[in-house]
């Protein structure tokens, strides 16, 4: 049976039941998925940091990687590593990157936070089909009349880069298969620098370190676990082993100085409650100094992190605080390990530093010239939808003008993180009230929680065209929770 054919089956069933769809909604999204091989004890394996993409194609391809001990993992990969190999870019540059497609299925690649034009956005029909010409999956029952831009083997994507400096990601963005694919390993670093973050004495080298966060679960036999058409996952899939850069629990050294962190939740529908243990002497563990979209105006301290899927936190840590020979874990308060930091060493060359102004480029967005609301609600069919519609290319929902301030009211009762194409927004309220901790800054992402309304402010600028509203719980989004607006002169 096709994908949403079966979870709607499912759904039916339980209805008839009498049971309802009480049991599909916990109050937190996600159901966990157990592995079936034999785990590592956490901090046996050593953090690696993605390779740099040198220039010329990124090849998409399986690969068999070796994340546990004594298995291998079959995955779907951006040139052989999970994650893919880390974009760099210069704001101001123009950029283009082919992506070939040597995979048994079509795949769509999306520069998440990337400020681009409509053509190279990765619309979720625009396919790049097999270069060998393997048949199709199809995840959708309609799926047969959705199609849109289509290629074959390759792709080229141009990135104007006129943004500011920022931790981008790149992901496949295939209708109805994103959560499976990004599961699969379809993901990558990609970041954005600019003079004005040069200017700053911010760590870097060896001590600027860009960390994905993901879940998974395995097979016996290491081979990836994902409950392709089981209804009870269609709120979110939470695997039982936290990655880090592609490894479970890693370890990492690093001398007592300053270290910057560019942490990214990829995960398919896990959040993030993140701390250091032990907290270092004085609190505030974790300087924020950027969000989705670069840097903040001035730097916000805090004891922990919340980082639902697809949010960027940049932050500093200063492992001067600690002794030499503190083992320094970063764990989730909501389900345990992350990683160890173990601090060795003396104090030495340490330079970096955050002063109290971070960038002049963050003012508040002039007053709207409208505002619009969307509802993130779930039909009765069991599809996730946004103004009670299941997503439809080419429907759109919003028209806005290019050039004009927005804000955008996002509801719901239940939890997303609402991902916005094309711009970067700042938000302006939640509940009416006060911003929340982790809500400054120019954001793609937003965290929305049961029971909330969040309001943003956004200027669509220099691109006209369709682009994409959605859930960024990828079974959410799978389950037909996107839609389109379309950015008119």
């Amino acid at each position: 049976m096709r994908r949403r054919a079966l979870l709607g089956a499912g759904a039916a069933a339980l209805g008839a039941a009498g049971l309802g769809w009480s049991l599909l909604t916990p109050k937190r999204p996600g159901k966990l998925l157990r592995s079936r091989a034999e785990l590592p004890k956490p901090f046996e394996a050593r953090l690696t940091i993605p390779p740099v993409h040198t220039g010329g194609e990124i090849v998409q391809r399986e690969a068999d990687l070796h994340i546990l001990p004594g298995l291998t993992t079959r995955a779907w990969t951006y040139d052989g590593s999970f994650p893919g190999p880390t974009v760099i870019t210069r704001s101001g540059r123009p950029a283009a990157l082919t992506h070939r497609n040597r995979l048994p299925e079509p795949v769509v690649v999306h520069l998440h936070g990337g400020h681009t034009p409509a053509g190279s956005d990765g619309y979720p029909i625009d396919e790049i089909m097999p270069e060998r010409g393997a048949a199709s999956t199809t995840t959708h029952h309609d799926m047969a009349a959705m199609r849109g831009d289509v290629t074959v083997g390759s792709r080229t994507y141009r990135y104007p880069m006129t943004q500011r400096a920022a931790t981008l990601w790149y992901h496949d963005h295939r209708m109805g298969f994103t959560g499976p694919a990004l599961y699969r390993g379809l993901a990558g670093f990609h970041l954005v620098r600019d003079d004005e973050e040069d200017a700053l004495a911010l760590p870097r080298g060896e001590r600027e370190l860009p960390l994905m966060l993901t879940d998974r679960a395995f097979e016996a036999d290491g081979s990836l676990r994902y409950p392709t058409g089981d209804p009870a996952f269609m709120n979110g899939v939470l695997g039982d082993v936290v990655l880090v850069n592609g490894l479970p629990w890693p370890v990492h050294e690093v001398d007592p100085a300053r270290y910057r962190l560019r942490l990214l939740n990829a995960s398919n529908a896990r959040r993030y409650r993140l701390e250091l243990d032990p907290q270092p002497p004085g609190g505030a563990a974790f300087t924020q100094i950027g969000s989705d979209g670069g840097l903040l105006r001035r730097p916000i301290g805090h004891d922990s992190l919340r980082i639902a899927p697809a949010e960027r936190f940049d932050v500093v840590v200063d492992f001067g605080r600690y002794k030499p020979g503190t083992r320094v874990r970063l764990v989730d308060r909501d389900g345990g390990n992350v990683m160890r930091f173990d601090v060795t060493g003396s104090r030495r060359d340490d330079d970096a530093a955050v002063g109290p102004l971070l960038s002049r480029t963050a003012e508040p967005l002039p007053p709207p010239a409208r505002t619009r609301t969307f509802a993130f609600n779930q039909g009765p069919d069991g599809t996730w939808r946004i103004n009670d519609l299941e997503y439809r290319p080419g429907r759109a929902v919003a028209r806005p003008r290019l050039g004009e301030v927005e804000h955008w009211r996002f509801v719901s009762d239940f939890h997303h993180p609402v991902h916005l194409h094309l711009n970067h927004f700042q938000v302006v309220s939640r509940n009416a009230g006060e911003l929340g901790a982790y809500d400054h800054g120019w954001k793609d992402t937003v965290d929305l929680r049961a029971s909330e309304a969040v309001e943003v402010a956004v200027r669509f600028t220099d691109y006209t065209g369709t682009f994409m509203l959605h859930c960024h719980n990828l079974e959410h989004e799978d389950m037909a929770m996107m839609a389109d607006f379309v950015v008119e002169a």
